[in-house]
């Protein structure tokens, strides 16, 4: 059984970076499809990024194309997002899952969420 664990949040100032990790146990890590989503208060959990199984390609929600970087490490099972240019519409609590893609999106795969980390950006 896949399990996700998220670390890395914090309280940073807009315009600021954070760096968030992803450790996945249980499964074949290498062979799945990775994906970071979203909860902003008050707001449905929402698409940010993804990558391939080999890291070779990356996909970015529009609002966080060109600040966000998606990224892995296979050998640590853990998947990554840097985060640049940090505006206060990016807070929000941040979950990773195992990912598919349905219907021209990305779709979680893993129904057990971990706790997520919880980013504020403040003005």
């Amino acid at each position: 059984q896949v399990q996700l664990k998220e670390s890395g949040g914090g309280l940073v100032q807009a315009g600021g970076s954070l760096g968030l990790s992803c450790a996945v146990s249980g499964g074949t890590f290498d062979s799945y499809a990775m994906g970071w989503f979203r909860r902003a208060p008050g707001k449905e959990r929402e698409f940010v990024a993804a990558i391939t199984w080999n890291g070779e390609i990356t996909y970015y929600a529009e609002s966080v194309k060109g600040r966000f970087t998606i990224y892995r490490d296979n050998a640590q099972n853990t998947v990554y997002l840097r985060m640049n240019s940090l505006e206060p519409e990016d807070t929000g609590v941040y979950y990773c899952n195992v990912v598919g893609r349905r219907d021209n999106s990305w779709s979680p795969y893993v129904e057990e969420w971990g706790q997520g980390t919880r980013v504020t950006v403040s003005t």
